[in-house]
């Protein structure tokens, strides 16, 4: 049912000054800097299954599923740049994890460790089926990346196991994970071994979630009004709007949509459709961020969507994985449009230029008054977390960059994001020239020859753009087909394609129902979201106003990677009366200002320093006016 694909890793390459420096030190940064926390913490150890009570680091429900989220950016990372020294490092800890897998297949650190009794025992919580299914998706990672068996065969027998004790028999639990991840996963796992019992347990999982009588209240005294946390208050084929915790539900509209391809289901994916929809149009931030309340780390109710709410980088790249299989499913180039945002700005927000550091959560404002409530809430980004889900979402989401630039079928390649790089495609290698996200300008190179259909979407964000074919301009209006250009033809070796894609400085609104953006404007420039922060100008952003009619100029921002391009304009900074206390009635004055704005996705790389989204605006008749 897909009408594209994601490219395999070993046919895209980026080669851009954006995107490819941070996979590149994903390799050399992040993963070896992951797997020393994992060993400092005691990850790696648990597998080695010698605790015993009263010794340290005792193993915690959810351990399994950081390793093993590390383990499979290990082997994504080995696709897409070779390491011999990688690839004996990752055999090494594959081994580990197989060696601690039980006779029966059974494959848990903590309840084989610490609590053995209670296996299955509380599966809205427990985190078991959701450490088994990040061990499926580093099995198949590994797998595709080595050619060996030996994990993917472990993991097997692991599904084997779980699918003895989960299904509609009369002996077998009725129940299904608390936290999703097990559905997705076994839909990669029968991809790979064509084992249909893993598509029909997956499908077990996601119809019996929310289903009466309710298996988390009957078994587990969960209490009703929980249950939305859980994408489990009603059946799955009654859930039309984004529920509960984000991470989770995503994860789930995952499976959901994995399934709609595989078996066809036309309703799921009218589902999905409907849930994405809910999602972006009603309870996605601006940067491509969701989950809007730290209580439940969950989607609350539509609109509610203020500047220092959770946005938690698992989130982000969550619902990049899920807006992905949705624009595989349909070709349709809203998804792209949003996959892109999130790409250029919520996700890549979540982690340091260096690499080794993290946001938990991706707030829009973080000023004077931001509290910093833990580890999690802090102001600058942390090297890991007691829960480091994100550090290690990291780990597999950077390797996969280049494949979200690409789309294809058996007749076509499409262009999706125009990052400088290569793609391999049939008998040919396409080669795109550009300075993205910074310049719409990019070029488009053929080498070989080979008859197919070429397409380049021109992003909802473009007013206009030209287009020319080996010097000859192309007519965009006849080219265009829901917001993508095509060519079918037989491509030659050197024919080349020039688009220009109009990327005008906007200052974005938000429905007045949000209440937190009334009397806001945010700044936008192609796919980048900017932010102002503190260190690079005259004032605290909350004192700013952005004088919306000066001309907003891109300029080189010192202190980050070169060629980063930050947007300068005019402005006031207001100005209070000394020792006027917490509230006053004085006339604040007006004094005209220089504003640099910096791409979102890099505050905060240059220090400690307040920074907002969404500023004020007016003019110079009413500067503290709002236009």
């Amino acid at each position: 049912m897909f009408k594209y694909n994601s490219p395999q890793l070993t046919a895209v390459r980026l080669q851009d000054g954006f995107l490819a420096p941070r996979q590149h030190t994903n390799g050399k940064v992040t993963i070896p800097a992951a797997v020393q926390q994992c060993r400092d913490t005691g990850r790696i150890d648990a597998f080695r299954l010698q605790w015993c009570p009263g010794m340290p680091r005792k193993p915690h429900i959810f351990w399994d599923s950081d390793f093993a989220k590390v383990l499979e950016g290990m082997a994504l990372q080995l696709m897409t740049d070779p390491s011999p020294e990688l690839a004996s490092e990752l055999d090494e800890y594959v081994d580990l994890v197989i060696s601690a897998q039980q006779p029966d297949g059974y494959l848990n650190t903590y309840f084989t460790q610490v609590e053995p009794e209670k296996r299955w025992q509380r599966l809205s919580s427990n985190h078991e089926l959701y450490c088994a299914g990040h061990l499926m998706e580093a099995a198949v990672a590994h797998f595709q990346a080595t050619g060996q068996r030996k994990f993917l065969d472990c993991m097997c027998r692991y599904a084997d196991y779980i699918d003895t004790v989960f299904g509609p028999g009369p002996k077998q639990k009725k129940g299904y994970p608390g936290h999703e991840e097990i559905e997705l996963a076994l839909c990669k796992l029968y991809d790979t071994t064509g084992e249909k019992r893993y598509l029909k347990l997956a499908e077990f999982f996601v119809r019996t979630r929310g289903q009466e009588p309710n298996y988390f209240q009957v078994e587990e005294g969960v209490a009703a009004e929980r249950l939305p946390a859980l994408q489990a208050h009603r059946p799955v084929a009654e859930q039309h709007t984004a529920e509960g915790h984000a991470v989770r539900a995503v994860y789930l509209y995952c499976a959901m949509a994995d399934l709609a391809a595989r078996t066809g289901d036309a309703a799921l994916l009218t589902q999905c459709e409907e849930i994405w929809s809910n999602i972006t149009e009603k309870r996605m931030y601006l940067t491509g961020g969701i989950g809007s309340t730290p209580i439940g780390e969950r989607f609350t109710i539509d609109y509610h969507l203020p500047h220092d709410g959770y946005a938690e980088s698992c989130a982000s790249i969550g619902l990049a994985f899920f807006t992905r299989r949705m624009l595989n499913l349909t070709g349709k180039r809203q998804y792209a449009d949003v996959l892109e945002r999130i790409l250029y700005n919520g996700a890549l927000s979540g982690i340091s230029l260096i690499g080794d550091r993290f946001f938990y959560i991706n707030r829009l404002e973080s000023g004077i008054d931001t509290w910093e409530r833990g580890e999690t809430f802090a102001k600058e980004r942390r090297p890991w977390f007691s829960c480091s889900c994100c550090p290690t979402s990291f780990c597999r989401f950077m390797p996969q960059l280049a494949t979200f630039c690409w789309s294809c079928s058996e007749q076509e390649l499409r262009l999706e994001i125009p990052a400088a790089g290569r793609a391999a495609f049939r008998n040919c290698q396409v080669e795109v020239q550009s300075q993205y996200p910074y310049n719409g300008k990019f070029r488009i190179i053929f080498h070989g020859q080979e008859q197919f259909t070429f397409s380049c979407r021109i992003p909802g964000w473009c007013p206009s753009a030209t287009i020319s074919l080996n010097g000859q301009r192309q007519e965009q209006e006849a080219l265009q087909q829901n917001g993508y250009l095509s060519w079918n033809r037989l491509w030659q070796e050197g024919d080349e394609l020039e688009v220009a894609l109009d990327m005008p400085v906007e200052f974005v609104r938000a429905d007045l129902r949000v209440s937190a953006c009334r009397g806001r404007v945010a700044i936008r420039r192609g796919p980048l979201v900017y932010a102002v922060e503190g260190l690079d100008n005259a004032a605290d952003p909350g004192a700013l106003v952005l004088d919306l009619k000066s001309p907003w100029q891109p300029e080189p921002v010192p202190g980050l990677p070169e060629g980063t391009l930050g947007l300068r304009g005019q402005g006031w900074q207001e100005c209070l009366p000394q020792d006027c206390g917490l509230y006053f009635s004085a006339t604040p004055q007006w004094k005209q200002t220089s504003i640099l704005a910096v791409p979102y996705s890099l505050w905060q790389n240059r220090g400690d320093t307040r920074m907002s989204v969404w500023l004020r605006s007016g003019n110079e008749c009413c500067p503290g006016g709002i236009i």
